[in-house]
């Protein structure tokens, strides 16, 4: 966990989360248009999303290893590529390349393996591993300051670098499952015959993925935080946001890093939590929270009933995005392995990522484009508000694990028995 924590904490401190300290000098630059460079952002949600159930596929067939190797070469290449972008075309060429070199490196792979060492602890494991994101959050003061100091072109192949010094040593202790260790997740005490603790393996029986895909919590769940997913891809454009609403870049930088302590918060105290509370209220709260610190975001130095509001939005955008948003990842995380288990679990974390990336993709072009026919990002960002209201609703009436595991046994007994009459049916033909 630590190794795949370590992947993650850098990617999220130089992409996830940092690459809005290179969006504004890449902009200054070439003079882009906002709308035209966030859609490259877009295109960058919408090939993870579909890169998403291949990726779960493969790492359900092959482990994580062999596709982390592939995955972070790909990455590094993909941000050396960038630092000798010249026209938008190319902009959009590397940022292909890093979706795919990250859709193989990070994230998936990383989430499920972790997914697959616990059962009873896996809410707290996922919100450990994810907190060492938040971490790499709070390190973008560092990247603004590095970027102004040596120039974005300089900093992106020095990023690009960093992810094969990191990746390597990452990978040589990555495994698929406890059990090609010889031990069983949670830490349990391994079935010994020299008067050792008896501990039987965890047997969890395989939801078929089509019969998963069939379910109505599946969608529910899928719709629900995609809708979260929505505002939260935006997160990339949070400085130049900002520094629209006359906050320095400096100071804009320090609201991003109280964004990562609340985010590292939320990921670490909500992942405890989250194995003892109903996961469904929990990610509702999650989604409200972030209701209110993109209110923080819009309210900078606005004036509201002739009342000038200053930069105090900047502590509840910190506070409450950051924990909201945090928050909302080890839930939805262990949810899915809580519904459908472990044998597949990056098929299905694929499959949700595909869906939260469909429905994301269109939040950075969309803010982009609004800004550049209003001149203004509150207006887009009161917009995405109104839409994300929709889930907290949708999270409270998802149905509970116990309730849906059921559904999928009686599934699987009706099939049975479907094919056992129909075997029946060809034996008595054939007499």
């Amino acid at each position: 966990m630590g190794a795949g924590g370590l992947v993650q904490g850098y990617a999220s401190g130089v992409f996830w989360q940092g690459f809005g300290a290179f969006f504004t000098p890449i902009i200054d630059t070439f003079g882009w248009s906002r709308g035209g460079t966030a859609l490259a952002l877009s295109f960058n949600r919408i090939e993870s999303g579909g890169m998403s159930i291949a990726v779960g596929y493969l790492l359900d067939k092959y482990g994580p290893r062999k596709l982390m190797s592939f995955g972070l070469f790909v990455t590094g290449l993909g941000f050396i590529g960038m630092s000798q972008m010249q026209s938008l075309w190319h902009f959009y060429v590397v940022m292909a390349v890093l979706t795919f070199g990250m859709s193989f490196g990070t994230f998936i792979p990383i989430v499920a393996t972790v997914g697959n060492w616990f059962v009873r602890k896996r809410s707290r494991a996922i919100g450990l591993l994810m907190s060492a994101s938040a971490i790499g959050g709070m390190l973008v003061p560092v990247l603004v300051w590095y970027v102004d100091a040596v120039g974005w072109r300089d900093a992106i192949l020095w990023v690009g670098i960093g992810f094969w010094a990191i990746g390597i040593p990452a990978i040589l202790v990555t495994a698929r499952r406890p059990e090609d260790k010889g031990m069983l997740p949670d830490g349990d005490p391994v079935l010994t015959q020299t008067g050792g603790v008896l501990q039987d393996p965890v047997r969890e029986r395989r939801i078929p993925i089509m019969t998963a895909l069939k379910s109505r919590f599946f969608w529910q769940l899928a719709i629900g935080t995609s809708l979260g997913h929505l505002v939260s891809s935006t997160t990339l454009m949070h400085i130049d946001a900002m520094q629209s609403f006359d906050i320095s870049r400096t100071t804009a930088s320090i609201a991003v890093f109280g964004f990562a302590v609340g985010s590292f918060v939320g990921r670490l105290g909500m992942g405890f939590i989250g194995d003892y509370f109903d996961k469904r209220y929990l990610l509702a709260i999650s989604f409200n929270m972030q209701i209110l610190g993109v209110l923080g975001l819009v309210s900078l130095n606005a004036t509201v009933g002739g009342v000038f509001l200053g930069q105090w939005g900047l502590v509840i955008y910190a506070a409450f995005f950051g924990a909201g948003f945090g928050s909302s990842i080890p839930v939805r995380m262990a949810m899915i392995g809580d519904y459908f288990g472990r044998q597949t679990y990056g098929s299905m974390l694929g499959w949700m990522s595909t869906a939260n990336a469909a429905i994301g993709a269109f939040g950075p072009v969309f803010v982009g484009i609004m800004f550049d026919v209003s001149g203004t990002y509150r207006t887009p960002f009161l917009l995405l508000i109104v839409v994300l209201l929709a889930s907290g609703p949708m999270m409270l009436t998802l149905e509970t694990p116990a309730r849906v595991k059921a559904r999928f046994r009686l599934a699987a007994r009706n099939a049975d028995m479907a094919e056992a009459e129909l075997k029946a049916e060809e034996a008595r033909f054939q007499d």
